[in-house]
């Protein structure tokens, strides 16, 4: 079993994860080859907070171009993460 850092990468602060904050979701940049199972674990590990739901989405990396050369970013994974009422993850800025 892999330890907790190592699923969960970092707390997404963006547009979409502070309104979903209002509604006891947050958004948690995750491994690629983590499931929700791992997550879910994870998650209350790293935070002591009781989890209901993970729903997850994996990104594909855009191609880019620099000069004539042509590159892709890397593929990426996230996931929402509901909470129990009452509960909420500290985010340090």
């Amino acid at each position: 079993m892999r330890p907790a850092t190592e699923i969960v990468k970092r707390v997404l602060q963006t547009e979409k994860g502070t309104r979903l904050a209002s509604h006891n979701q947050y958004v948690v940049g995750v491994a690629l080859d983590a499931n929700k199972v791992d997550i879910r674990r994870a998650v209350e590990e790293l935070f002591s907070v009781d989890v209901l739901q993970v729903n997850t989405q994996i990104h594909h990396g855009k191609w880019r171009r620099l000069s004539n050369r042509r590159g892709r970013r890397p593929d990426w994974k996230r996931a929402f993460v509901t909470l129990a009422t009452g509960q909420k993850i500290e985010v340090k800025t």
